[in-house]
């Protein structure tokens, strides 16, 4: 699949999806309404396996419950077995010849299109299967599986036009000096999670984008929008093979990608412990591998919100809400720990929030008026309030929240835990919940407390700082340095915006290769260095042995 070259292309000019605000009486919101409808009356939908372009039934099926609704479920899923999972493998290796070939521009072309699919034609199926199946409420559904989704790919293409314009600025005489970018030799693994439908996509778009061919395996609770995505795509028209969806068993599924002998590389997002145990049986795989596999992954966070005795208290309360209790306290982002100056806390800033996260509704996503929705399922139902347990028994104080109900959803209420421990086991460890754990720190104990702030989690995904004196935010983001790979000023934790701000942390928040920016890109090509030589020698002796 070759063209000619005759022509040096420049991508349109891109810029972040605008966002539909979903009004009362607006026609998005109508237009939205009526897709849950539609939705609701076509569900449960059956999702095959897609190996090379055709569906593969294994008749091995799971289910992905509705949330906030268990009773029902959005999809039965057939579950890839081990000879399902092998013929992706081939299939893939067998159509990398051809699409590494493909030029750039029609490449490029594939993602713009299928960027303008998702942010037209599939836009509110899209979001209402990430509503029902994820329990996302209509604007975090419009933010992430609408307009990420589409800044991904989007900005993607122009990455990666900027990638392969990078080459030497110099050439001797006589010769010329090249770069290029190739795909990694083997196939990439994606490991999908549940709570970005557009992670789902940038996953295996990012590699697939400069050529590589990707196995996916999505997760099991976000199955049914994962599939629509991959229809999109092969929509827009990225061939069969190109990008193999494989749902099932996690465990089976992976290991079987990672013995293979062209595994190439690892690109993931989910929980710490997981990824851990990826990278052993990856590093315990490595004389199995005709190369070193790239490993990428982004994985949790324990964040944090830092409020300074000069914060507007006002603008920190309310950013505070969105952060902690946006998508029932789901993104890897989210707030969890909260610092407050004790002038500020006992200055207005408890009562407000306090009051603030009473108005919170908490329901089904179908009814607008919930900002909070259910939790993914009964597993995490159970650990967060297992946690919100733990905090009572080690003398946190519940001030508002801590219970759950699951007679019908996965609800639990916005929770506030206050501790006079800031070791305490919620300031810790992540609980990937509707829970923030707050500790009231003496005003003048501010430097000490960054010290602390940076030994305390073993994450270091994002933070935020809060105050209106200069010098109190140079020197507490040079004492957090390596404490958040995101850090906001007057900002909440949450909210990176493709194109605006790259995402990812480090320590055991993962590899931040920045999601969002030019350097994810790089993880996914082995450059390749041609000098070509116009001019021939005449002796193969140097000036300097000669006598």
């Amino acid at each position: 699949m070759t063209s000619a070259q005759l022509g040096s292309f420049k991508v349109p000019l891109v810029d972040n999806e605008p966002l539909k605000g979903y009004a009362l009486g607006s026609s998005e919101r109508r237009a939205l309404e009526a897709a849950l409808v539609e939705m609701e009356q076509q569900l449960p939908f059956e999702v095959p396996c897609i190996v090379n372009g055709k569906e593969v039934r294994t008749g091995k099926l799971a289910k992905q419950p509705i949330p906030s609704d268990h009773a029902r479920h959005l999809c039965s899923y057939h579950e890839a077995d081990s000879a399902t999972v092998a013929a992706a493998i081939e299939g893939a290796l067998a159509a990398k010849t051809q699409w590494e070939a493909m030029p750039w521009n029609d490449r490029a072309a594939i993602f713009l299109r299928a960027a303008e699919l998702v942010s037209g034609k599939y836009r509110y199926r899209l979001m209402a299967a990430t509503m029902l199946g994820q329990g996302k409420n209509a604007w975090q559904a419009e933010i992430d599986a609408a307009a990420e989704l589409t800044d991904f790919f989007r900005f993607g293409v122009k990455y990666v036009e900027e990638l392969y314009s990078q080459q030497p600025p110099k050439n001797s005489a006589g010769s010329w000096n090249r770069v290029e970018y190739r795909p990694l030799e083997g196939f990439v693994l994606a490991v999908s999670p549940f709570n970005f439908t557009a992670i789902g996509g940038n996953l295996p778009g990012a590699p697939a984008l400069v050529g590589n061919v990707v196995v996916w395996k999505p997760s099991p609770a976000a199955t049914y929008s994962n599939y629509l995505v991959y229809r999109i795509l092969t929509e827009a028209g990225v061939p069969p093979g190109v990008i193999q969806f494989v749902p099932g068993p996690p465990p089976e599924v992976v290991a079987q990608c990672i013995n293979h002998p062209d595994f190439a590389a690892l690109h993931f997002t989910g929980s710490t412990f997981v990824f851990k145990k990826l990278w052993k049986d990856i590093a315990a795989n490595v004389d199995k591998y005709k190369g070193y596999p790239r490993i990428v992954g982004e994985t949790g966070g324990k964040n944090f919100h830092l409020i300074h005795q000069s914060a507007e208290i006002r603008n920190a309360v309310l950013q505070s809400v969105r952060a902690a209790f946006e998508y029932q306290g789901q993104k890897c982002s989210a707030l969890s720990r909260l610092y407050v100056a004790s002038s500020v806390w006992e200055g207005g800033f408890k009562d407000q929030f306090l009051s603030e996260i009473a108005r919170i509704k908490v329901g089904p996503p179908q009814d607008f008026r919930n900002f909070m929705g259910p939790v993914i399922g009964r597993p995490a139902f159970d650990r967060i309030l297992g946690y919100i347990q733990k905090a009572k028994d080690a003398g946190g104080e519940i001030l508002i929240g801590g219970t759950g109900d699951d007679s019908k959803g996965y609800f639990i209420q916005p929770t506030v835990i206050l501790t006079k421990d800031p070791r305490s086991v919620t300031m810790q460890e992540e609980i990937f919940g509707p829970v923030v754990t707050v500790y009231v720190y003496q005003d003048d104990e501010f430097e000490d407390l960054l010290l602390f702030i940076d030994k305390t989690s073993v994450y270091a995904l994002t933070g935020s700082i809060f105050a209106t004196d200069r010098s109190a935010l140079i020197t507490a983001t040079s004492m957090l340095r390596h404490a958040a790979g995101n850090v906001y000023y007057n900002d909440k934790c949450t909210g990176a915006v493709v194109g605006q701000q790259p995402f990812g942390g480090s320590r055991a928040s993962g590899t931040n290769d920045k999601a969002g920016s030019v350097s994810l890109f790089y993880r996914f090509v082995s450059a390749r260095s041609i000098k070509e030589n116009f001019v021939g020698l005449e002796d193969f002796q140097y000036a300097s042995n000669l006598v």
